[in-house]
């Protein structure tokens, strides 16, 4: 890690000298001649410095350097400081202790948001975050052994909040809900798909999002003696997904089989209803619950077993649908008189 680090903070500075503009002047002998660029001031002098030190891969002299500058003037009106933070921050990270850089990187955020050093700063924030909701430990006693999962989310919520409708924002919630789903906090899952449909409906991937809040609402349902109003958002979820791609859709499996599955849980789920009705002696709920089943799930195994119920209890069966002729359509309801 300190390797790509340092890395990263070479190109940086090769971008930054390769940007430098050269002053060029008339000189007596009427030739272009560049001028001498001034000196550094002693504050800029020490953020060169540290970034140097982090060029080389030497986070500990950097550190030291902006511990002493930050201590002189930490509360002072320096333009300077929101700088000296954020490359501590960086300092930290690159000796491994990017937990307590989070310290420093949020004194950014918080006191600096109308620098250019805040959107670095949330960015590094972000990458900290996803680390550690994949499972990268914090450090204790020098080992890495505690999970800072929590943190991760805490830190990829703050991304979210702070960079709406920005590609960090995007990133950092398509990340939660990647985590929330394999933690399968299910609820939370859907929240965060949803709330990424409606920031981000552009976005490349809005389809995966839109994919893991059907699978979450499969996910929710416990049985046929649970709540089945997970299902019944899922089914009218692979409708609309489907219709909007379809290719989408079937590389996701989420087909005309999974919507026959849902179908036959729902109609379980209503021939439990009752089966209920009938241990408490309530015979007509009982019969109406038995109906309803062949009506809206006439091709499920729950709906055979509730007409073999109902011709067991003598009771008037539903009548069948009638075959319409190919090429008709159903007769509309008169409207009615005022």
């Amino acid at each position: 890690m300190r390797r790509t680090f340092a890395s990263i903070a070479c190109l940086c500075l090769a971008a930054h000298a390769a940007a430098q503009p050269v002053e060029m002047k008339f000189d007596a002998s009427g030739r272009w001649t560049p001028v001498e660029a001034a000196a550094p001031s002693p504050d800029q002098a020490v953020m060169d410095k540290a970034r140097t030190y982090l060029a080389e891969d030497k986070p500990t002299y950097a550190k030291s350097l902006l511990n002493t500058w930050i201590d002189k003037n930490e509360f002072s009106e320096s333009s300077y400081l929101a700088e000296a933070y954020l490359l501590r921050a960086d300092a930290k990270t690159a000796s491994g202790s990017e937990y307590r850089a989070l310290y420093d990187y949020e004194v950014v955020c918080k006191d600096f948001p109308a620098t250019r050093e805040f959107v670095k700063a949330v960015e590094r924030e972000l990458e900290i975050g996803i680390r550690y909701v994949n499972g990268y430990k914090r450090k204790f006693l020098g080992m890495r052994i505690t999970n800072a999962e929590d943190v991760g989310e805490e830190l990829l919520v703050r991304t979210t909040e702070r960079m709406p409708g920005s590609r960090l924002g995007e990133r950092a919630l398509i990340e939660l809900v990647d985590y929330y789903y394999r933690d399968r906090d299910l609820k939370m899952t859907q929240i965060a798909c949803q709330k990424f449909v409606e920031l981000y409906p552009r976005s490349s991937l809005v389809g995966h999002a839109k994919q893991q809040r059907i699978f979450a609402s499969v996910g929710l349902f416990k049985g046929p003696n649970y709540d089945a109003s997970g299902l019944v958002d899922a089914k009218v979820l692979i409708e609309d997904y489907a219709k909007e791609d379809p290719i989408g859709a079937q590389r996701a499996d989420l087909t005309d089989a999974l919507l026959a599955k849902i179908d036959e849980s729902l109609a379980a789920q209503k021939l439990e209803r009752a089966r209920y009705y009938l241990k408490r002696g309530d015979p007509v709920s009982a019969r109406s619950s038995l109906r309803r089943v062949c009506a809206d799930h006439p091709k499920s195994v729950a709906a055979t077993t509730a007409l073999q119920i109902m011709e067991s209890k003598k009771w008037s069966l539903p009548p069948k649908p009638m075959a319409m002729p190919e090429g008709t359509q159903p007769a509309a309801a008169p409207e009615s008189k005022p």
